[in-house]
Formats: C-alpha cells, structure tokens, sequence
C-alpha cells in the first residue's frame, strides 16, 4: 500500500516454503561457478550492476516514494546508496588477502574462504540500503544470496534483482523472495545449505533467528533496535544542537533503528534548548512525500499509527509540529517532557516521530542516564570541549556515536550496536571478513 494515501499498489506473490527450499537449492547449485569467477571478473560484475542501478536511480526513488512513504530526497539518496555500497565492494574480491605467518619447517598461510548460501532478511524501514549492506559485500566474497524484503515494502528489492540480472549477474546468484517472515525466513534459518543469515529488525524476532541459528551452528549478523541518546552538554552550540535535533529522530517518520528518540540536555540550558528546539520542530516539513520540499512522510501502515499513539498516551505534551489530513497514515513530529527514567515512551523504542526530554547535571549522571537501557545502537554527544567529547564518547555503550552531528551512517565506517541493539558489524573495509571463513594452511618444506 502507499502509506501517503492508503491506496493499493500491487499484489505481490508470497512464496511458499518449497518455493523458499527451490530457490535456495538452485543458489547452492550457482555457488561453487561463483565463487570460481575470477576476483577482477567478479568486481567488474558489481560494477556494472552499480552503474545499472545508478541509470534507474529516478526510477527506484519514486518507487520507493510509493512503495514506503520516504521523501523523495531521501529516497534518492537510498537509491544512490545502493549504487555506492556496490561501488564500494565491487573494489573488494582483488584486495580479499589472506596472511603470511611465519613458521619454522614450512610456510603457513591463510585464506578467506566464502560462506556458501548467505539469506539477508531486510526490514521495511530502509527496504534499498539495507539490502544492499548485506548482498553487495556477500556477492563480493563470493557467495550466493537470497533476500527476503519486508512483507509490506518489497518492490523496490523486486526491481533492484531485476537490475542485477540486466547486469549480467549470473542466474541464482542473486534472488529475492517476498513472502512472510515466518515462512521465508524461517527457511533462511533452518535449511542447511544457508550458512549465513543478516537480519535487520526488532529484538525481539532477532534473538529467535539467533537461536534457530545456533542448531546449525550458522553465523549471523543482527541489527536490531535502539533508544539512542542524544546529549546537549551546557557548552556545546546551542542553536545549531536544537537545529539538529529533528533530523536525528523525525528523519523517515522516526522509522529508524539510529533514531536519537531521548534528548538529554544539561539542566542550567534545559529551558533554553527546549525554546530553541520548538521552531525547528514546527518548521519541519512533513508533507506528501513526493514532493520536493518534504522533510518527513507519513508513517508505514495505520497499526503503526496505532501504536505510536498510544505509547505516547498520557506523557506531558511540550509541543508538536503538525502533519497532512485526510488519507494516510500521518502522525505530527511530537516532543514530550519525560518525568523520570521510568516513563514508558522514554524507556521503549517507539518507532515513530516521537522524541522525550529530560535534563542532567552533569557529565556522569549524563553517561549513567545514556547508559541505562537495553539498547546501544547510536547517539549524538553536542559539546566544545574535545576532552569531554571523547570521555563520554569512550564510556556511552552504543556502537556508532558522532559528536556535534546526528549523523551515523557511512558505507565506509562499521554499523552495529552493543548490548540488544545487535551482533556483529556491517559495512567498511572489515565486512567482507564477515561474509568469509579464514581457512589455515601449513606447507611443510623440510624432507
């Protein structure tokens, strides 16, 4: 459905369990001429498939307008994105090396050897990066891969392995199969010849995947959820702090793992903040989608709306921005006051265009308050003082910070988090190690 509208898009077929079993069958049978290309080959092949998808990124955006509900300058950037992620590793199969070790009586060297089958389970908030992040390093490595996108966003995947067979990919290397998560991804999980599985999506289901894996013994890869902080220390650039803030939460309708959905500000700047923060809040733009100048869209469904509101039923209100009537599923940019670390929309990861305020004192209860929950995906640190910004930095558990910035993502710098936010690392020059196994040989040379 198109979230900006309701309206039906397509009908899709979901495939079934013996459809999943096939096509994983066929990309175990495609895997050993794989991984048997040539590195340089197989580098040109990403290559092409990048400047493919770079021909028909207008095309990918504005179907991911419709697919998603994403602006459409975001939606641009996703698909360039798509584009880059390819370019990136399309560099990596020539430069896969293993080591030298040295030895007394042989020569010992070792070697990255790829996976096998890899399954990339892919979340409706990011339906293009995300793919991306987990086939393009895969196929780099010289695996096969089959995807499955989120029941509700899977036409732009659809079209993207249409584009890679344009590119000369051969058959089975790359295949997408929509259809349910309890009946796709379960067969990810439980079939022998997938030896990895990626999942991008809640807790929740990520520790079940983590589990079912574990019977085989299978790697996996989990980007999970998040209740990022963002702190606003009492020396840090006010104005462009506040100015910041709505793109680090409202960004895709706060449908995003990295969200900084709690703003911890130093208490003797508190009220000054919040009055700096409320104009950027109601100036940000949530409006059709596709339209140029929109900021935000609606967000994915009605249950979605749903549940956005009624974790923020009851909160202290500071002040909203406001949103589109009539059809879609629209919900305002929302700034509460939280009262204690205890409130709900404080505590849980909302998943909408919703962010909680709370003040601290000083830089170690800022820590302990970042500090104190499940998560540890993200974060923002606003200060002047470069010591302060590395001490809190080193001590807030989340695995991707950025100081005086709201901006984490980078396909050339690790992504992941700690504690229940996930496991492992994806993206930069490290994640290809990810997709292969070191093998270890000793050569003996004495007689």
């Amino acid at each position: 459905m198109n979230p900006a509208t309701g309206e039906l898009l397509a009908t899709v077929p979901a495939t079934t369990a013996d459809g999943a079993d096939a096509a994983i069958d066929r990309a175990a049978t495609a895997y050993p001429a794989w991984r048997e290309v040539a590195p340089g080959d197989r580098a040109r092949l990403l290559r092409r498939f990048a400047a493919v998808v770079d021909e028909h990124r207008e095309e990918l955006a504005t179907l991911e307008v419709r697919n998603s509900g994403h602006t459409i300058g975001n939606a641009r950037w996703e698909a360039g994105n798509v584009r880059d992620v390819l370019d990136y590793y399309a560099g990596a199969p020539e430069r896969l090396t293993g080591r030298q070790i040295p030895v007394s009586g042989g020569l010992d060297v070792t070697f990255h050897e790829p996976l096998g089958v890899v399954g990339v389970i892919v979340p409706w908030n990011f339906p293009m990066p995300i793919a991306a992040w987990g086939f393009a390093p895969a196929l780099a490595a010289g695996n096969t891969v089959v995807l499955k996108p989120a029941e509700r966003t899977p036409l732009t995947a659809i079209r993207l392995a249409e584009l890679a067979v344009e590119a000369g990919l051969p058959p089975d290397v790359f295949t997408v199969l929509p259809g349910a998560g309890d009946v796709v991804g379960r067969r990810f999980v439980e079939h022998p010849a997938v030896r990895k599985v990626c999942f991008t999506g809640s807790t929740e289901v990520g520790t079940r995947i983590m589990a079912g894996c574990a019977d085989q013994v299978k790697r996996v890869t989990l980007e999970l959820g998040g209740k990022s902080a963002n702190l606003v220390f009492a020396d840090a650039d006010l104005e462009r702090a506040a100015a910041s803030a709505p793109y680090a939460v409202f960004d895709n309708a706060g449908q995003d793992c990295c969200a900084r959905s709690r703003i911890l500000v130093e208490r003797s700047v508190h009220d000054r903040f919040l009055e700096l923060l409320e104009p950027a809040v109601r100036a940000f733009r949530v409006e059709d989608p596709a339209r140029e100048s929109a900021e935000m869209g609606p967000l994915i469904s009605a249950a979605r709306r749903a549940a956005v509101a009624e974790r923020v039923a009851g909160a202290r209100v500071a002040y909203t921005g406001s949103c589109p009537d009539g059809p879609g599923f629209w919900y305002a940019p929302t700034v509460l006051l939280a009262d204690s670390t205890a409130d709900r929309h404080w505590r849980e990861e909302i998943f909408g265009p919703v962010v909680s305020v709370l003040p601290f004192d000083d830089e170690a209860q800022a820590v302990a308050l970042a500090n104190d929950t499940e998560y540890g995906l993200s974060g923002s640190i606003w200060t002047r003082d470069v010591g302060r910004a590395l001490r809190v930095a080193r001590a807030v558990e989340s695995g991707m910070l950025s100081v005086n910035s709201h901006s984490s993502v980078r396909y050339w710098t690790p992504f992941g988090g700690m504690k229940r936010s996930g496991f492992g690392r994806e993206l930069g020059p490290d994640a290809l190690h990810a997709f292969t196994d070191v093998k270890n040989v000793f050569i003996a040379t004495e007689e």
